[in-house]
């Protein structure tokens, strides 16, 4: 069984669109939202699935059965699959069988990188769009930031590293874990933090020059630029 985030008409959050974020911004893909999460950022957009102060965890979760969340992934004729959250580490023991049974997708995972995952998942997975934390996020560094993780992932040839920008200061903060994990420049994207697409393209304006000066990518948020922050767009 796995926690799957249930949309407001009541059916496991499991859609068609493209992606949004990172190295594959713009390709078609099927999405899979998990619940549960291990930490708790301050600009968050899917606090369903964990903050369960503001939140019925009755109401937002869906405990699913392997074979009907893989009947509901392959209802659309694309075979590229997103799994993201929530942070999916926690529950994956439980993606290992359902993640098996699709062996003929292009499968990437989505992970704030804290939790090292199982080396039987490892080998399913095609891309790992790794996004630490930074201390913007509102986290304590304990929890957002995991040396044993962070090694694992930057010596990963399946990772790339996506973090969220605020302000020019946190290029500081990015500095230095990429030098502290041995990270290569061109696996690293900047992305900006905004629910808006005021707050996204006046961060991506001058994220550019940030990106063009220390060889970084940019990534965008093209989901919120089409549909704002709609939920299963």
């Amino acid at each position: 069984m796995l926690k799957v985030s249930r949309q407001p008409d009541g059916r496991p959050e499991i859609f068609h669109s493209v992606q949004g974020e990172g190295v594959n911004t713009g390709k078609p893909a099927v999405f899979l939202r998990l619940s549960l999460c291990n930490l708790a950022c301050t600009w968050c957009d899917t606090r369903y699935t964990w903050d369960w102060e503001q939140y019925d965890p009755k109401e937002q979760i869906l405990e699913l059965p392997v074979e009907d969340i893989a009947r509901e992934i392959l209802r659309y004729d694309c075979r590229y699959l997103v799994v993201t959250g929530g942070e999916p580490m926690i529950q994956h023991k439980e993606l290992v069988p359902l993640l098996k049974h699709l062996k003929s997708y292009y499968i990437e995972i989505e992970t704030n990188g804290t939790i090292v995952p199982r080396s039987e998942l490892v080998g399913l997975i095609d891309q790992w769009s790794v996004s630490p934390k930074l201390e913007n996020s509102g986290n304590p560094p304990s929890a957002r930031e995991s040396p044993r993780a962070y090694k694992f992932f930057s010596e990963l040839p399946s990772s790339c590293f996506k973090y969220v920008i605020q302000q020019e200061n946190d290029l500081m903060e990015v500095k230095r874990m990429i030098q502290e994990y041995d990270i290569a420049r061109e696996k690293v994207a900047l992305m900006p933090e905004g629910k808006d697409t005021e707050a996204i393209l006046g961060r991506s304006r001058w994220l550019v020059g940030l990106c063009k000066n220390e060889g970084y990518m940019l990534s965008t948020r093209l989901q919120v630029l089409l549909w704002d922050n709609k939920r299963g767009m």
